[in-house]
């Protein structure tokens, strides 16, 4: 029968110091490579390599924007807030930031498409998801032919939603929406393209496209008694239950005295 025998105690500690020392000496050079990894030339970023849309933005501009707000190299740099940095630049919707080694990103852009306009302003625009965002500069040309949204922060979604619809119902008239307000109490208001006024009360968006849609079905026809068409319409207010009140360039109902 064996029986196990116990190891001085002064051979065990010395067993026990030998493991730590090894164990101080690797954790020492791991400490010391990150340390050489974190602050070695060789590994900053020095190349930005650019996919997806890039029709607003190149490599060199890109990294111009970014370029002081990216902390660390290829191995300490933070993804998430390479990412948001990318993101704030103007007309970048997302940006999908990896690391290429030894010293580049790739980065893959989407940027907003812009469908509208956002209260006034030469530099705000909508994107198709209803995000309002800045474009960085005034564009007089193509922008300006985009509709014009108006309302409350962080109404933008609901406002293109809303515009989509109407818009749409606005067939009959051979026309299209131009201007959209959400005013402060819930009312709204659109203008036409040939500059007609439509004032469409308060309600949900199915509501306002009803009254938009029996609207533009038989505002011709009105306009057609009185010999005048869809440009004649200078103003409608269309917040009667069963009709709507229509006003027509050169036609007063007032008898003249």
């Amino acid at each position: 029968m064996t029986t196990g025998m116990t190891l001085p105690f002064d051979v065990r500690l010395m067993n026990f110091t030998a493991m730590l020392l090894v164990s101080l000496v690797v954790l020492a050079g791991a400490a010391a490579g990150a340390w050489w990894l974190a602050r070695s030339p060789a590994f900053a970023i020095q190349q930005i390599t650019v996919t997806g849309d890039t029709r607003h933005n190149t490599e060199v501009s890109l990294y111009s924007a970014v370029a002081g707000r990216l902390r660390g190299n290829f191995f300490t740099l933070n993804l998430a807030s390479a990412e948001t940095a990318f993101q704030n630049v103007p007309w970048v919707r997302t940006a999908v930031v990896q690391r290429r080694f030894p010293n580049q990103l790739r980065v893959h852009l989407q940027e907003h498409v812009p469908v509208a306009r956002w209260g006034g302003s030469d530099t705000e625009l909508v994107d198709r998801y209803g995000d309002v965002f800045a474009t960085g500069d005034a564009d007089a040309g193509q922008q300006r032919r985009l509709p014009l949204l108006l309302g409350p922060d962080g109404q933008g979604a609901l406002l293109w939603q809303t515009y989509e619809r109407l818009n749409a119902a606005t067939d009959g008239l051979k026309t299209a929406i131009v201007r959209l307000e959400l005013q402060p109490r819930g009312h709204w208001h659109a203008q036409l393209a040939q500059g007609a006024q439509i004032e469409l009360g308060q309600g949900s968006a199915g509501e306002l496209t009803r009254r938009m849609a029996r609207f533009a079905d038989t505002a011709l026809q009105v306009a057609a008694r009185y010999r005048r068409d869809a440009a004649d319409i200078e103003s409608a207010d269309l917040r009667y239950e069963r009709g709507y009140a229509l006003r027509l360039r050169g036609v007063t109902t007032v008898a003249a005295e």
